[in-house]
């Protein structure tokens, strides 16, 4: 009897150790299983992405072909369009390409007429500067020619006493020389420039604003030309830029000096480039 029992205690611990391995092993293979399953269901969902990438490409595929297909139609009614052009609508062309070459005889006849007019107007221009600088050697005046067009720079303490827009007798040498000069070249036009400093008008004067005084400066200088020297006023332009054009920064008397000037302008006149417009291609 106690052989027996031994004999059932030793198979019942024997077929416990093999439940306890065998549960082991459904464990390992549940693990494993449950990594695959994830590993599975992560492709699958980048499969699903790059399916929905793939379609949308397909889509503006199909949307490409589509804009081709219209492209080609397009293409196709246009030719269709040129391969019926009537003999008169040949004929209207080669009448619109008559019409452009003259117009470009026109334009070039312009060019070739305004390029002279510029050569002649700066041979003018290096006259007047030439003339201008005989017999006035003043370090408060400067001359210069750009393109065709004669500018001369001239210091406000040559021509107005300090503040004031009368002229002083010291100036009158000055203009009767540029009223000789532009009086001998009646083609030209004279505009008259004011430019100041920035420092303010006296509180109490008449003036209000450095506007007014670079004005008043110009259209002194029109008047002296016009009434002593006899320069056609139709010629004359007289302007004020104020203190907003200035040569150098006003941050110091120095520099203040020269950006109280007056420019003369001595220009070739408007009409001439209009009067070339009005010229009739041959």
């Amino acid at each position: 009897m106690k052989k027996i029992f031994l004999f059932l205690t030793a198979s019942l611990l024997l077929a416990s150790c093999a439940s306890t391995k065998e549960l082991d092993a459904l464990k390992t293979k549940h693990e494993q299983t449950k990594e695959e399953l994830l590993a599975v269901k992560a492709n699958l969902t980048k499969c699903l992405v790059e399916k929905d990438k793939y379609q949308d490409q397909a889509s503006s595929l199909e949307s490409r072909v589509d804009e081709l297909r219209k492209d080609k139609e397009n293409t196709l009614q246009q030719v269709e369009n040129l391969t019926v052009l009537t003999k008169g609508a040949n004929d209207n062309i080669k009448e619109t390409l008559s019409q452009l070459s003259k117009k470009d005889k026109y334009i070039n006849k312009i060019r070739e007429a305004a390029s002279k007019k510029d050569s002649l107007n700066l041979v003018v221009a290096f006259h007047l500067k030439k003339e201008l600088q005989e017999g006035i050697d003043d370090e408060d005046i400067e001359v210069n020619v750009e393109k065709t067009v004669v500018f001369i720079s001239i210091s406000d303490k040559l021509l107005f006493k300090s503040g004031s827009y009368t002229i002083t007798d010291k100036a009158s040498k000055v203009l009767e020389k540029v009223a000789t000069v532009v009086n001998g070249q009646p083609q030209m036009d004279v505009m008259i420039e004011g430019h100041t400093d920035n420092t303010p008008v006296s509180a109490g004067s008449a003036l209000i604003d450095n506007w007014g005084l670079s004005v008043l400066r110009s259209t002194a200088i029109v008047r002296q030309l016009q009434n002593n020297y006899n320069v056609a006023p139709e010629r004359l332009i007289a302007a004020g830029r104020s203190s907003y054009v200035p040569l150098v920064a006003n941050d110091s008397p120095a520099n203040k000096a020269k950006n109280r000037r007056t420019k003369i302008i001595i220009l070739p006149r408007l009409n001439q480039f209009f009067d070339l417009l009005d010229q009739k291609v041959e």
